[in-house]
């Protein structure tokens, strides 16, 4: 590592310390809803089980995420806004994708 990115990553650090001790304000702040996916699994009339082979996840996953114990990351909640948003297009989409 050369000598600007490490004084770059020092500086990182400190800022981040900064802000964690609330000297000063972030930059900028993500903020991530939590999506309800039993709603949304429901709205697609499917099971759990149905539900999560036709978006390719496993059963537990999909109970950890209805149970609120996990939330869905990446590509899943990406998905799955999908899915919020227009449930019966999704479903006809992915089942073309499989077949």
């Amino acid at each position: 590592m050369d000598n600007q990115m490490f004084n770059e990553l020092i500086e990182s650090v400190e800022q981040a310390g900064a802000i964690r001790r609330g000297e000063v304000e972030p930059s900028r702040e993500h903020v991530f809803t939590a999506l309800d996916v039993k709603a949304i699994r429901e709205r697609t009339g499917r099971t759990q089980e149905a539900f999560a082979q036709m978006i390719g996840t496993s059963l537990s996953t999909v109970r950890s995420w209805e149970q609120g114990q996990r939330q869905p990351t990446g590509p899943a909640r990406a998905l799955l806004t999908i899915f919020q948003a227009d449930p019966e297009t999704a479903s006809r989409l992915l089942h073309q994708a499989s077949a």
